[in-house]
């Protein structure tokens, strides 16, 4: 391996260490409010980058269909919700979900068979990939808010396999790459750097600065917060458990879905590699023992550099190299606790 081999393979590192860090947060901060393993999160990130896919080749993707069913499905559970409680809030929630998911239809059969611009066509990813996250925890987890964690993880395990199957239906087998976002390269002491890549890494940068500004300085952020630590003190203070979960699942369909349309231009994206993406993600969220943000981004970059030097010295075994990274970890963790649980217990 000479610098510039080294150079390009620290390059990928860094570029699937950032997809890693957002994945890594959003499941750490989804499991924090609500007590879910987000496994599913790595589908939002690859029906994301298929849906823009397809909107280059003009084609209306075939997530759409998702969107009017889900928005449906949660208007017709918010009407459910009025007709037994009579609250009106339920009913403007229903109306709510009706009325986006008709808006972004109509937008879409618009634009896309207009050959629209690149911004147009990332803008209408985002609108109709990110409900994804609110519709799940409408769906499916917010009326087993109560249920234990294993009872979450097999109805978030269902969940994956439903929109792996409507990913291979609607997008087929075949993988996808987008347009770059940023096209052409930069020398740089003397090693070519991808301008993608740095744009990639440097939007990472950003959207994580934006998530610790959100949950250090504003109201929503700060009830998040307090939901996490502890869930019965939030209930008492007047903080909503349901909003915080649904805003935390919002915020998790947003970053998946600008995670995809990251790493759309730089690999190629079948229906099912999100799976695998969010396997790594869920591993470094792990790293941080699903509590901690700073040690879950740490985590990410610590998979994000031994899978892409792994891959040049044993690519065969990449994944499973990345895979066995959560046998020490967890026996680290159990080591730990059995050291210290009498100390914590008293």
């Amino acid at each position: 391996m000479n610098a510039t081999v080294a150079v390009l393979l620290a390059q990928d590192a860094l570029i699937n260490a950032a997809i890693y860090a957002l994945l890594a947060l959003t499941l750490v901060m989804v499991f924090s409010v609500t007590r879910v393993i987000l496994l599913p999160q790595g589908e939002i990130v690859s029906l994301a980058a298929l849906t823009l896919a397809a909107m280059e080749t003009g084609v209306v993707p075939g997530t759409i269909y998702l969107l009017c069913a889900g928005g449906g499905a949660c208007a017709l559970l918010e009407l459910w919700t009025f007709v037994r409680t009579r609250q009106t809030m339920a009913l403007r929630s229903a109306a709510g979900y009706v009325l986006y998911a008709a808006l972004v239809t109509a937008a879409t059969l618009l634009v896309v068979p207009a050959a629209s611009a690149a911004p147009i066509r990332i803008l209408l990813s985002i609108l109709i990939v990110a409900p994804f996250g609110l519709f799940m925890y409408r769906i499916a987890f917010r009326p087993l808010a109560h249920a234990s964690v294993l009872v979450l993880l097999i109805v978030a395990m269902a969940i994956h396999f439903v929109m792996l199957g409507f990913g291979l239906m609607a997008f087929g087998a075949e993988g996808v790459r987008t347009e770059p976002i940023v096209s052409g390269t930069l020398r740089m002491a003397g090693f070519v750097l991808k301008t993608q890549a740095l744009f990639v890494i440097a939007v990472t940068i950003v959207l994580i600065g934006i998530m610790a500004w959100f949950f250090g300085r504003t109201l929503a952020g700060k009830a998040l917060r307090a939901t996490a630590y502890n869930r019965t003190g939030a209930r008492l203070v007047g903080i909503r458990p349901q909003s915080s979960g649904g805003l935390a699942f919002i915020l998790a369909g947003v970053i998946g879905t600008a995670s995809g349309l990251l790493i759309a231009p730089v690999t190629t994206v079948y229906f099912d590699t999100g799976f695998l993406i969010g396997l790594k993600g869920f591993i470094a969220a792990i790293v941080g023992g699903l509590g901690s943000y700073p040690l879950a981004a740490l985590g990410a970059v610590l998979i994000g550099i031994i899978e892409s030097y792994s891959s040049f010295w044993a690519s065969a075994f990449k994944d499973s190299i990345v895979f066995a990274l959560i046998i020490p970890v967890l026996l680290w963790r159990n080591i730990g606790h059995a050291l210290f649980s009498e100390e914590e217990e008293e």
